[in-house]
């Protein structure tokens, strides 16, 4: 058993360090494609942070996506905030003739990113309070309702404004760094970061509890498992990176619509969830597997099915419901179970000296 847990975790890091290595050469390989490289980030993000509270806890939350738009919109609040009116920025025209330097940049940067994320976690933590106490289906209507009120009053909010959107500061040019290369690698750190400290957590006590809540919930706390507790801790930490994500991924962006951009629940609300079933939910690396097919395959779409890529991408969602019920690693792990750490003949030997 040894030797196969070695094996296992031998594909675990070298699956890393590939991916690290591709990370760190890919926007230089290929400049013109630096967006989209950042985004897959941002994808790979999102998908690990939903699968905290969807795959191993198993609450199924269609809200996540309002931490990562309170995420953009309080990033450049601040960063605006800091040195300007953010009312008299976001009128029309507003933003004319507005510039930062660079140490007013980046220490705007740096405190939103810390605000986004406070407000993250303690927004987590008063409406879990309330939303953790349902489960099944009513969970997951009662987040998506919520992520969509979220996206109207935004839209409806004059001050960050409103429907026309908000446009973060522009980044400082002549410091010799290019805006798209500093973000890409915020991003790749941000998720690095996010998947070793999921993966400490799920290896502890943590990990434990929100399994055992996913498994059955009642015999949890017949047990003595403080379950609201654990959802809504599981919540936050969600929130955390998640906020985190949406204060870099406003500033990726370029521009911040509330309905399309930062509390767009039909795209990146479903997406995250799409990404983390088609991985394998529940299995640290499936999110990870989920959002590079995903992402790389909606780009594939764009770019060669233009105008039917929407349809493209409906039927891709209905494959991975029928055909990888389990995703791509729970797949493999029917087929494959050594890969995984188990020994299907062994666990047998064991059966029939029990019966024996």
């Amino acid at each position: 058993m040894s030797g196969i847990m070695s094996k296992k975790s031998g594909l675990e890091i070298g699956g890393f360090i590939a991916i690290l290595i591709a990370a760190v050469v890919a926007p230089f390989l290929f400049p013109g494609l630096q967006t989209q490289l950042t985004m897959l980030w941002v994808m790979i993000l999102i998908a690990l942070t939903w699968d905290v509270v969807g795959g191993q806890m198993g609450y199924n939350s269609f809200g996540n996506v309002i931490f990562f738009g309170l995420g953009m919109y309080t990033t450049a609040v601040v960063q605006v905030g800091l040195f300007f009116d953010v009312g008299t920025y976001t009128d029309a025209q507003g933003a004319a003739g507005f510039a930062l330097t660079t140490g007013q940049y980046f220490s705007g940067l740096a405190l939103g990113l810390f605000i986004s994320a406070l407000i993250g976690v303690v927004f987590a933590v008063v409406i879990g309070a309330g939303l953790l106490g349902l489960r099944g289906h009513y969970f997951a209507i009662g987040t998506l309702g919520l992520g969509i009120a979220f996206g109207e009053i935004f839209a409806g909010w004059d001050w960050v404004g409103a429907g026309s959107g908000m446009v973060p500061p522009l980044f400082p040019s002549g410091i010799g760094l290019q805006p798209k290369v500093f973000y890409y690698f915020m991003m790749v750190l941000l998720t690095v970061v996010t998947f070793f400290s999921l993966r400490r957590l799920y290896a502890g006590r943590f990990g434990l509890a929100i399994n055992a809540i996913r498994d059955d919930e009642d015999k949890a706390e017949a047990m003595g498992l403080r379950t609201t507790r654990y959802k809504t801790i599981a919540w936050a930490i969600s929130a955390l990176f998640l906020a985190i994500g949406g204060g870099l991924a406003g500033n990726v962006l370029g521009f911040i619509d509330p309905r399309d951009s930062a509390f767009a629940g039909a795209t990146f609300g479903v997406w995250m969830v799409l990404m983390a079933i088609l991985g394998g939910k529940g299995l640290l690396w499936g999110p990870v597997v989920g959002a590079i097919v995903f992402h790389v395959t909606q780009e594939l779409f764009w770019t060669y099915l233009l105008g039917w890529q929407r349809v493209a991408l409906g039927l891709l969602i209905v494959i991975i419901v029928v055909f990888f019920p389990l995703g791509i690693l729970g797949w493999l792990r029917e087929r494959k179970p050594e890969l995984f750490g188990y020994r299907v003949e062994d666990e047998e030997a064991a059966s029939e000296g029990n019966a024996s």
